[in-house]
């Protein structure tokens, strides 16, 4: 559908960035050292096969009369992952690390998902990746984290986008699927 409805984690983190804006609280961030010669090219393609694999990375969030509060999945060719790329000192990256921590995401807008490579030198870097808890939590970094690699490697070997079998859910398909089964506030014969 265009406007699934939220899980019940979504929403209650969907309340929050209602009541407080842009926060930086729910942001789950991940630094990975990266030694080598490394071109932008090498992360960013990478990156972005990753995001156009999982819906939950390129999805932004609204509210509305008609649907309530709903998850918009965009689709691959809207939802370009914001890269920045600073020269850092070695003594600066962890300041720079939580400078770019600190900013939170307009969910409405933003998809829930940015990197930062931090160039230390030629052959040492720190890619910073964001994302938003609505869009990932500990059991779904492993996944996210192989995907990346694999995307990485296929990137960087053999110069092409990785071919993916296609997920069997995505987590729109949960979330619908919870509301089916738990029902939602608006059911009057929804059993507690």
């Amino acid at each position: 559908p265009d406007h699934s409805p939220l899980s019940y984690a979504q929403q209650r983190l969907w309340c929050l960035h209602q009541l407080e804006g842009p926060s930086s609280t729910y942001n789950l961030p991940a630094a990975h050292r990266q030694p080598g010669d490394l071109a932008v090219v090498s992360l960013r393609l990478p990156i972005g096969d990753v995001v156009a694999r999982h819906e939950s990375l390129r999805t932004t969030f609204a509210e509305d009369e008609e649907h309530g509060p709903h998850q918009i999945v965009r689709p691959v060719g809207e939802a370009v992952v914001p890269f920045t790329v600073r020269e850092a000192d070695a003594d600066d990256v962890s300041a720079l690390i939580a400078e770019a921590t600190g900013r939170g995401f307009d969910l409405t807008s933003e998809i829930p998902i940015r990197a930062s490579l931090f160039r230390i030198t030629d052959e040492e870097h720190v890619l910073l990746l964001l994302i938003h808890h609505i869009a990932s939590d500990a059991w779904s970094r492993t996944p996210l984290a192989h995907d990346l690699t694999t995307a990485y490697t296929t990137r960087t070997t053999n110069n092409s986008a990785t071919h993916w079998e296609p997920l069997p859910v995505q987590y729109a398909d949960y979330a619908l699927w919870q509301r089916q089964l738990l029902g939602n506030d608006t059911d009057l014969t929804t059993t507690d």
